[in-house]
């Protein structure tokens, strides 16, 4: 928030026209630098939309809350993930195993929303 929503959207090109996941986190901390923790909140944001003819669209979403610390912890996962602190479990995304981030992921979230409500939505006409 820190950012005003940056990197947002743009955020697999947030250093420039090419992904690079280096210069992105690089840029990320140089424009938080001398941010306190406390105002370097952030979450990981996934929606998900469904669109027929006919029908109304179905969009769910899923968010992941947390903190972008200043240095990174942990070799797994990609992009933000080492940066990307989530205070409930006590550790970055790049710390946790792929099993223990699926449980917990933006997209997982979204994609559990859209399971929960996909069936009454085929249905409706």
């Amino acid at each position: 928030e820190a950012l005003n929503g940056e990197p947002g959207v743009y955020s697999a090109r947030y250093a420039g026209l090419q992904k690079d996941d280096q210069a992105n986190n690089d840029k990320l901390l140089r424009n938080l630098k001398g941010i306190p923790l406390t105002q370097r909140t952030a979450h990981f944001h996934c929606t998900l939309a469904l669109v027929a003819p006919g029908k109304e669209d179905l969009v769910v979403f899923g968010e992941v809350p947390g903190v972008i610390l200043e240095e990174p912890r942990g070799k797994n996962g990609f992009g933000y993930d080492p940066l990307f602190y989530v205070p409930e479990l006590g550790q970055t995304m790049g710390e946790m195993s792929q099993e223990e981030k699926n449980k917990i992921s933006h997209r997982a979230a979204a994609l559990q929303k859209l399971e929960e409500q996909w069936e009454d939505w085929i249905k409706n006409e």
